[in-house]
């Protein structure tokens, strides 16, 4: 009877211990209005109020099934990342300073990332950044409150211009279309690199750099179009990708040159039946249709889908990489302590960490443990009895596509990418 008494006291006393616990507040960031919001904001928001949910109920597969984090509710605080920059870093310092969050997960913008890894550190916040793709971010500086759980944009443009030497050896003449800010450029800089190491006579017909979320490309699929180019690279993404894929397959430049979408997963749901097959698609990282098939993205997919109603994209997989790394470091460091980590305690627990997601192994390997590294994929999309699939695909290792620790990329693409 003792024995059956303790146990309905700690039946009935374990779930209100977790109620009246204090939930960790997390601040995340990501697109919620403007042209960033369709195809890469709003999936990153879907992923982070399921994996919250998810955590907070304690049905998230091993090794995250334990409630929240370290047995702390957590609680999303979110906001949108849609504005120019100096906006975004005051929305920063608020979220911080006056509504006292603990920890920020997010950005999607290069730019953003570029501006708010300073304040971080100003500010001593942990601060995840789970899509922005600049090599620059850990190669110019050094942080010890910022880390990016998912690879950065060399991986994208070494793994493209591998896909395209090896799929099209004959193509000497290569053209871009990126926007002009960060992203765009490092994406169009080593992809070319690479190109030139790969193919020594490789020559740049155009490489074109439209303003941000212009929307409007006429004068460059004119130019495109007249350029005597075999192949075109093109690292848009959100609302200008899907403008440009709306504007030139009406002019027929798919069907006169390959097009290389470094970011191209995250609209080809929404532009089902415009984009055509044949089209070369990454999802930065072995996230989407070239996920692993393993547990968490068992469990991811399906619950995204019955949530959601449709497939997650990259940005999602990202998103909960962010947060479930986070969950990692923030366990690992209050292991053996009876008290709730400190912020340096969990930076100390997030550098050089490995930890399972979705799209498998993140290893912090790079930015002196604050940057992550992932294989990656490309494929040519296919529609297949109505889905869209893809098929010829070719896979990397982390290692075939991220430069070695401590060496920029740039130099490491000169030196051969050995």
């Amino acid at each position: 009877m003792r024995a059956l008494a303790a146990a309905l006291v700690l039946a009935l006393c374990t779930p209100l211990a977790w109620a009246q616990k204090a939930p960790l507040r997390i601040g995340v960031v990501t697109f919620l209005s403007g042209p960033g919001a369709g195809g890469m904001g709003l999936p990153s928001r879907n992923a982070a109020e399921l994996t919250f949910a998810a955590l907070n109920a304690g049905t998230v597969p091993a090794p995250y099934q334990s409630k929240g984090f370290g047995g702390t509710p957590i609680e999303l605080v979110l906001l949108d990342e849609a504005g120019p920059v100096s906006s975004v870093v005051t929305q920063y310092r608020n979220l911080v300073q006056r509504q006292g969050v603990s920890m920020v997960i997010g950005y999607i913008s290069s730019a953003s990332c570029l501006a708010i890894a300073p304040v971080a550190e100003e500010l001593k916040t942990l601060t995840v950044f789970f899509d922005c793709g600049t090599s620059r971010i850990f190669e110019e500086a050094s942080y010890r409150y910022v880390f990016r759980t998912q690879s950065h944009a060399t991986m994208d443009s070494v793994a493209a211009a591998k896909y395209v030497r090896e799929r099209f050896p004959q193509a000497t003449r290569i053209a871009g279309l990126n926007q002009n800010y960060a992203w765009g450029h490092d994406s169009w800089r080593d992809f070319e690199m690479a190109m030139r190491v790969l193919e020594p006579d490789v020559q740049v017909a155009t490489s074109q750099m439209p303003k941000l979320f212009t929307g409007q490309f006429g004068t460059e699929i004119s130019v495109l179009m007249n350029s005597g180019a075999q192949v075109l690279h093109s690292s848009f993404w959100g609302g200008d990708l899907e403008a440009f894929v709306l504007q030139a397959a009406p002019r027929g430049l798919f069907a006169r040159l390959p097009v290389v979408f470094a970011a191209g997963e995250s609209g080809v749901h929404k532009l089902k039946g415009k984009i055509p097959d044949g089209a070369i698609i990454g999802a930065r990282g072995p996230n989407s249709f070239f996920a692993p098939d393993n547990a968490l993205n068992r469990w991811f997919k399906a619950a995204y889908e019955k949530r959601y109603r449709t497939p997650p994209s990259f940005t999602a997989y990202h998103m909960i990489q962010a947060i479930l790394g986070t969950k990692a470091a923030y366990e690992k460091a209050q292991t053996g302590r009876n008290t709730a980590p400190s912020t340096k305690q969990v930076v100390a627990a997030f550098e050089n960490l490995n930890f399972e997601t979705p799209s498998g192994i993140t290893k912090m390997a790079l930015g002196n443990g604050h940057q992550g590294i992932q294989g990656h994929a490309y494929g040519r999309l296919k529609t297949v009895n109505g889905a869209l699939t893809v098929t010829d695909v070719t896979r990397y290792a982390a290692e075939e596509v991220n430069p070695p620790a401590s060496v920029k990329s740039e130099d490491w693409i000169r030196g051969g990418m050995k």
